[in-house]
């Protein structure tokens, strides 16, 4: 688990050119690694860790082609559940909420002093493109997209525990059918009140909550990936103009579409952004005229080029071993004759 100590750090510049959550880890996003970020405890919990918690997750970008897949976790007392996220700072689904917004709640529970601050407990799991491709495309036993995002979830929650929050309630929007989700997590945590539901970040404060995190986690990661081929350019345009480059990311997105179209190269595709795994990516890979075709020769696969190993490191001038002689004896030395010496 990775814990920040510190929920004021900011690292880069937002879409909005102002300050980016500390969950924003910018050489992880650009190498294609998987991260989780923790905040501090807040203090009205550390003061007391007998304090009644209730938590949520949510998720943003489980859908585009490009980026990483982020889940949000927030939690806080009981107590202060609706009170301080829905009545005070009218926390919603981050979906109806705009940019403004949400970067306006996040930076309050990242900013001292404030009662968000105070009170809540947040994390985030960012789930890189790459590895989300890899699991998708395992040669032997696929690990789909609901399974890497319930074990993100699954492992969220155990680090909350393991912190010594006293969680009573978690509430969680579903992945597929609620009472399947539900039933495995009730499994996993017995001494917790569960509840999965369809449409969770608009029912529940808390995962409303967590959609936030998320959300701009997400946004401000996949601003990081457009950086990186926007820095080629010596001519680079402002951050707000950049983001229309790619558009949302999301294969439905002509911009998305577009820019993958004119930015691929024809043998490695795209970068570590990319989820390969995505029917969008696959299509524009195999179309004709478009990407390079590889064969790879099989042993005993009827090829005329089919070659061995050993083929690589001989020669065909070099020493051919005689009967009884293992081919791979010349890799080391050949053999010194009886007096050749």
């Amino acid at each position: 688990m990775e814990q920040s100590g510190d929920q004021n750090s900011t690292s880069g510049t937002s879409i909005l050119d102002g300050p980016v959550a500390p969950s924003i880890h910018d050489d992880s996003i650009l190498s294609g690694v998987s991260y989780t970020h923790h905040s501090s405890i807040p203090e009205v919990i550390v003061n007391n860790l007998a304090t009644e918690c209730v938590l949520g997750i949510d998720e943003a970008g489980r859908g585009p082609v490009l980026g990483p897949m982020v889940y949000g976790l927030l939690y806080l007392p009981l107590t202060e559940h609706r009170s301080l996220l829905a009545q005070t700072h009218h926390f919603d689904d981050s979906k109806v909420l705009t940019p403004t917004v949400r970067l306006s709640l996040m930076q309050n529970l990242c900013t001292s002093g404030t009662d968000l601050y105070r009170n809540c407990g947040w994390a985030t799991r960012v789930m890189s493109a790459k590895d989300i491709a890899a699991g998708m495309l395992r040669p032997a036993g696929t690990y789909n997209l609901n399974a890497q995002a319930m074990d993100a979830t699954i492992q969220l929650i155990e680090d909350v525990f393991s912190m010594g929050v006293n969680v009573k309630e978690i509430y969680i929007d579903t992945i597929g059918s609620p009472q399947v989700y539900q039933k495995k997590l009730e499994r996993i945590f017995p001494t917790t009140i569960i509840t999965v539901a369809k449409k969770a970040d608009s029912l529940f404060p808390c995962v409303s909550a967590a959609s936030v995190c998320a959300k701009v986690t997400r946004d401000a990661a996949l601003e990081v990936c457009y950086q990186a081929y926007a820095s080629i350019d010596k001519d680079v345009v402002e951050p707000v103009e950049e983001m229309q480059g790619w558009g949302s990311g999301y294969p439905s997105d002509p911009r998305c579409t577009t820019w993958l179209k004119s930015n691929m190269d024809p043998l490695f595709g795209w970068g570590s952004e990319c989820r390969f795994s995505w029917s969008t990516v696959k299509d524009l890979l195999e179309a004709k005229d478009t990407g390079i075709k590889l064969h790879w020769p099989c042993p005993g696969d009827g090829s005329e080029n089919a070659m061995k190993v050993t083929d690589f490191f001989m020669a065909e001038t070099e020493y051919t071993p005689h009967d009884g002689m293992h081919e791979l004896t010349n890799w080391f030395s050949i053999p010194v004759k009886e007096g050749s010496l």
